[in-house]
């Protein structure tokens, strides 16, 4: 594991990330990003920047969760988390997540395929 900057819309974390998720974080343009990847564990971030408060903060940002929906958002594919990643001094929104499982995972249906 390597620790990775990877932006959110209202900051960054800093955090500690495996390949696969570095690889998910990465959407081409130079940057990592926190919402492919999903929650990340509270003890793998180690800092935080709030773009509203303009603070770079020493520990991780509070996760508050916003909901559990278990709501099916295609066939196979139910979001079961959808919660934020907040600063600790002023709330405000550094990043989002969402946590998706399939109810059948030997099913191919609910994975993103390429076109032929």
């Amino acid at each position: 594991m390597t620790e990775f900057k990877v932006q959110g819309s209202g900051g960054y974390v800093i955090a500690e990330l495996t390949d696969e998720q570095a690889k998910k974080a990465d959407l081409g343009v130079g940057k990592l990003f926190l919402a492919p990847i999903g929650k990340i564990e509270t003890e793998k971030m180690f800092k935080h920047y709030c773009n509203n408060c303009e603070t770079e903060f020493d520990n991780p940002p509070k996760i508050q969760l916003e909901e559990n929906p278990n709501e099916e958002v295609a066939e196979n594919l139910i979001l079961v988390e959808r919660g934020q990643y907040t600063c600790e001094k002023c709330s405000s929104i550094i990043g989002e997540y969402r946590v998706f499982k399939k109810s059948d995972e030997s099913s191919d249906i609910g994975k993103a395929k390429p076109s032929q």
